[in-house]
């Protein structure tokens, strides 16, 4: 296109120099010729959109350059037959050689602006693509061994060292590194990753040494199935854009018809085949629907490319449309709000001093390091990151449904010590009431259970034969930006509801952690009644359900538009249409807005791409040539509508310029560097 361009520019020239002289009216004929074919693109895609009876942005520039050569090279022929070779002067405005010639260069201006506009959209998904390792080290036989990346199967144990490209999807076996997962989440900052955790291919091992099993390689990485969903959406097409499609469809057969009026309105008049031509070439060239065409392509390109930057997936061009368009959004508790991952919130111990606080963690872990349950990870967790020592247990038994007991040696005396619910630890150290239930605590140490399961967190309570050791809470913790997104989301105006399957007091402590009114949340719900319940809120509003686990499926195929968290099932990524690479509910938001800002350029491209045409049109018959002696000429509508080409691609570039949301811009306050976990070990 670059060359077209240059040559199609000097043949222009050349033309503009010579075609005032009469003597090289034949010179100007064969360079008019050259340029046509050299863009003889344009004519052949105008003339077999026009036999298909679907006119497009070509035929209109195709019938107008063509008409204007054919006349002017009919007009030249005869003048010479009739000069009989004499080099009397010719008129230029008999002539339109130069129109036809400026008006191909500029369409081939137009048109390459065009690609490099739609080359840039795709650098991020060719700076994805280029990411991609191009070999792995595997262990085979103990030994290191280098192999070409098509050849890394599943099961394989990769190699990675500090700088390398981790070659496949994978969960570490052994060492402790930073990876640097940029390419896929955005965030700069590398993730820490040890034994058990997983890795994703095409990200970059930072620090340590790792050694991976591989669960996913070729075109079934996460990074493939990113490259494949960013293609896919830039692809496809928006029901905007479809809609500017028909509007461009009924648009041009109206143009050439006014064409052809003003033709044959300016022949009645007497002014002229030459000027009637000129103002019908005009109309079809100021009208040239090239803008509108852009209007939604370019910035749905731009869109997809953007977020995919931002770790957003839109899988079509259709789900990015109505992610912009969402009113009401329902998002799932566990493992969307918070993360899934239970971790301790509060240690009250039945003493204020230091030494019995001690005391009760590692009672508490001694205990909980035999069970299996979520919830005694949780401790164990807490307490091997504080290298609470391990005392040996005698004597351990498990009550189902209540909790645990053992002997330990406490102060160096052998102690029974009891870990579980109120009912038991009272049933056990109390004894049964009068009636045979429970006895009660006092009404102090009752009231501060009540508050921890007012809150939605889960109280463990330890006590010896002697008394109460204290408690300890455990909690889903609310997962990093979930408040500020509910708080983003309301400030654009979105209606948020939370539905869950977990139980009401959970569900509401919760809500409130994250700013939904109690109203909003809907608890204890099964699968299937997350789908009714979201079919029943699209009656109000474009819907959009965010969730991560397979009871989500159903609702996020249910709803207007389903949104995956990336760190879900494959379940509830294959259900929905918009995948979130990161964990964290802010992105979901970036994907609102992101959607809202493309649909508003697109809106602005198709306002422009009307406007420009509504002003043009006129002009250019020579409405208003009588009164006021304003008039188009072909060359300038040309150049006009290469500048409203011109403008819409500016404008939707200025969606490279979209920011991720942060939580500071919501007043949250930064905590730079804190740990959670030594705040409430400190309390």
């Amino acid at each position: 296109m670059t060359v077209k361009l240059i040559i199609s520019t000097l043949l222009t020239l050349a033309v503009t120099a010579v075609s005032s002289a009469r003597i090289f009216v034949g010179v100007v004929i064969v360079l008019s010729l050259l340029v046509i074919i050299i863009n003889r693109d344009i004519f052949i895609s105008g003339l077999f959109s026009l036999i298909r009876r679907s006119p497009n942005a070509d035929t209109l520039v195709s019938l107008g350059a063509f008409a204007a050569f054919l006349y002017s090279t009919a007009t030249s022929v005869i003048n010479t037959i009739y000069y009989k070779g004499s080099s009397e002067y010719l008129g230029d405005n008999d002539l339109y050689f130069t129109t036809c010639c400026v008006i191909l260069t500029l369409i081939r201006l137009g048109k390459l602006l065009e690609e490099l506009a739609r080359g840039k959209t795709s650098d991020s998904l060719k700076n994805l693509s280029d990411l991609s390792p191009k070999s792995a080290v595997i262990l085979e036989n103990g030994q290191e061994k280098e192999i070409p990346i098509e050849d890394i199967r599943v099961g394989d144990i990769f190699v990675l060292k500090p700088g390398m490209s981790i070659p496949a999807d994978g969960i570490v076996e052994t060492g402790i590194s930073a990876v640097n997962e940029a390419a896929l989440t955005g965030e700069a900052m590398p993730v820490d990753k040890e034994p058990g955790m997983n890795v994703c291919a095409s990200t970059i091992n930072v620090s340590g040494h790792l050694t991976c099993r591989a669960t996913g390689v070729g075109n079934d990485t996460t990074f493939s199935r990113i490259v494949r969903m960013v293609g896919d959406s830039a692809a496809g097409q928006a029901a905007i854009a479809k809609a500017a499609d028909k509007a461009a469809s009924v648009f041009i057969p109206i143009v050439i018809l006014i064409s052809v009026i003003t033709f044959v309105l300016w022949m009645l008049t007497g002014r002229g085949f030459g000027f009637a031509l000129s103002r019908a070439v005009s109309v079809l060239i100021v009208s040239c629907p090239a803008a509108l065409g852009l209007a939604a392509p370019i910035a749905m390109i731009v869109g997809s490319n953007v977020g995919a930057g931002h770790g957003i997936l839109f899988k079509t061009a259709q789900s990015m449309e109505n992610t912009g368009k969402t009113q009401i959004v329902v998002v799932d508790k566990t493992g969307t709000l918070t993360t899934g991952q239970p971790a301790v919130t509060d240690i009250l111990s039945t003493r204020g001093d230091i030494e019995h606080r001690d005391l009760l963690l590692s009672v508490a872990y001694a205990l909980e390091s035999k069970s299996e349950h979520p919830m005694a990870k949780a401790i164990c967790s807490f307490a091997q990151k504080r290298f609470v020592p391990v005392m040996e247990t005698e004597e351990f038994e498990a009550v189902p449904g209540k909790g645990i007991r053992a002997v330990l040696p406490v102060g160096g005396i052998r102690r029974t010590i009891y870990a579980g619910s109120e009912a038991f630890i009272s049933e056990s150290i109390l004894g049964p009431g009068a009636d045979g239930s429970p006895s009660d605590f006092d009404n102090e140490f009752s009231a501060r259970i009540n508050k921890l399961v007012a809150e939605g967190k889960t109280p463990t309570l330890f006590a010896s034969e002697s008394g109460m050791l204290g408690v300890i809470a455990v909690a889903d913790e609310i997962r990093d930006g979930s408040s500020e997104a509910i708080e983003a989301l309301h400030r654009e105006g979105i209606h948020v509801c939370m539905v869950t399957g977990d139980r009401l007091a959970t569900s509401e402590a919760v809500g409130a952690a994250v700013g939904i009114e109690p109203d909003d949340v809907i608890s204890e719900v099964m699968p299937d009644e997350k789908a009714v319940i979201v079919e029943k809120l699209k009656e109000t509003g474009k819907v959009a359900m965010i969730g991560d686990g397979i009871n989500d499926a159903p609702a996020l195929s249910a709803s207007d538009v389903g949104i995956a968290i990336g760190a879900g099932t494959d379940i509830a990524i294959d259900a929905a249409d918009v995948v979130l690479v990161q964990d964290s509910l802010l992105t979901a938001v970036d994907a609102i807005l992101l959607s809202r800002d493309t649909l508003r350029i697109i809106r602005q491209n198709l306002f422009w791409a009307f406007f420009y045409n509504i002003i043009g049109i006129p002009l250019s018959a020579g409405c208003f040539y009588k009164a006021f002696g304003w008039l188009l000429d072909p060359m300038f509508c040309a150049l006009a509508m290469i500048i409203s080409c011109i403008i819409v691609i500016a404008n939707s570039l200025r969606l490279f310029a979209f920011s991720s949301v942060k939580p500071a811009e919501y007043s949250v306050e930064e905590d730079m560097g804190d740990d959670p976990e030594e705040e409430l070990w400190e309390s």
